[in-house]
């Protein structure tokens, strides 16, 4: 078998794939990409049992067909040390033995037989589900709540973002028990009910992939897995098991306290006020009465404390509550508009943060667990 292919081309859809390899695999041979090659086109694999990642590249100069499992590690390493220029692979069917020619020189590498890697999962064609989502809705939708996800042993559900979807709206759900984000887009719709648990990894590969896409993505799921067909990737992954919990019924819908921000100042300032919070809890206290809001934070153990005052709208009851510094920032991150509203009922209750001003495809919500203020 013989190819020409362009180093850096290469060295871009190996680089973009490498990441679903595990360092900690059981299996050695998943430690290699898997080249298929056949008439026109290069493909390849790579896979950690779990999600597996396949790209193809359109080539000219081919011979012969075939596959073998070339070391991934190192074709990425001398792949990065190559200018741009056409590199010609011969690989031999019987050996595995692979040798790259460049320009000036020559290099050997030992492959492995391709009928050890392990065989990719198929779609159950019957119970399967099938719609084409915009990359953008599926960007924006695991951006916004990949940072809210888990990572409980213990409830493997609570680890991914749930995906919901229906003829009026998808959404993309996460939480961890202490914050919860909901982003629904409704300009994007299916013309069935259904959903699933998307774990974080493939999550955070789409998240790579997707920004330089450029047309719809094909989704297809039956109960085990999940397809995703890009322009010159496709992931296959295995959704995590188990039921949702029903996240609908956390949200407060009664919260007559409410107060619009600049988010970049409200940021900034509990920022600058959590260094001076104890390590071990990262409280600070929000105490909001006639448009001011007093962010404070202290730390009894070293005697240090501090208070910063910030001008606001508000509407409703004076309010003292408490919130994990880091978690409020987190949240505060990952809303784009200039204000933001903070919506609350008591400072036992959650506290909703959201965009001030919506999108009208897009509707953002997020919840954060208040902390106990010891007076």
């Amino acid at each position: 078998m013989k190819f020409v292919v362009s180093s850096t081309e290469l060295l871009s859809h190996l680089s973009a794939i490498s990441k679903v390899i595990s360092s900690k695999s059981t299996m050695p041979i998943l430690d290699n990409f898997l080249f298929q090659l056949s008439e026109t086109e290069l493909t390849i694999t790579a896979s950690d049992l779990e999600s597996t990642l396949i790209t193809s590249l359109e080539l000219d100069n081919i011979e012969g067909e075939g596959a073998v499992a070339v070391p991934a590690k190192l074709i990425t390493d001398t792949l990065k040390e190559f200018p741009e220029q056409p590199l010609t692979f011969q690989i031999d069917g019987d050996s595995y033995h692979v040798e790259i020619f460049s320009d000036n020189g020559k290099f050997s590498i030992m492959g492995q037989n391709a009928e050890d890697f392990p065989e990719q999962p198929a779609l159950d064609e019957e119970g399967a589900s099938s719609i084409d989502v915009s990359h953008v809705v599926l960007q924006k939708g695991i951006e916004k709540t990949l940072f809210a996800t888990a990572d409980d042993e213990l409830r493997p559900v609570m680890n991914g973002i749930y995906v919901e979807l229906t003829p009026d709206f998808v959404s993309f759900v996460a939480s961890d028990a202490h914050k919860l984000v909901r982003y629904r887009r409704l300009d994007a719709k299916a013309e069935f009910e259904s959903s699933f648990i998307l774990p974080k990894k493939p999550a955070s590969l789409l998240k790579n992939l997707l920004p330089k896409e450029e047309f719809d993505v094909k989704l297809e799921f039956d109960d085990k897995n999940a397809f995703f067909t890009l322009s010159n990737y496709k992931l296959i992954c295995r959704l995590v098991e188990g039921n949702y919990p029903s996240y609908n019924s956390v949200i407060p819908t009664n919260n007559p306290n409410k107060m619009i921000i600049d988010r970049l100042n409200f940021f900034n300032t509990v920022k600058r006020v959590s260094v001076f919070s104890n390590q071990a809890s990262n409280l600070v206290k929000l105490n909001i009465t006639d448009n001011q809001l007093v962010v404070s934070a202290q730390d009894i153990d070293f005697s240090i404390s501090a208070v910063e005052r910030i001008n606001c709208e508000y509407e409703g009851e004076e309010i003292e509550i408490g919130f994990k510094s880091t978690f409020l920032q987190e949240i505060l991150t990952n809303i784009s508009t200039g204000d933001v509203k903070v919506e609350m009922s008591d400072p036992t209750r959650a506290g909703l943060l959201l965009p001030a001003e919506n999108d009208e495809d897009e509707d953002m919500l997020m919840l954060l667990m208040p902390m106990m203020i010891n007076v």
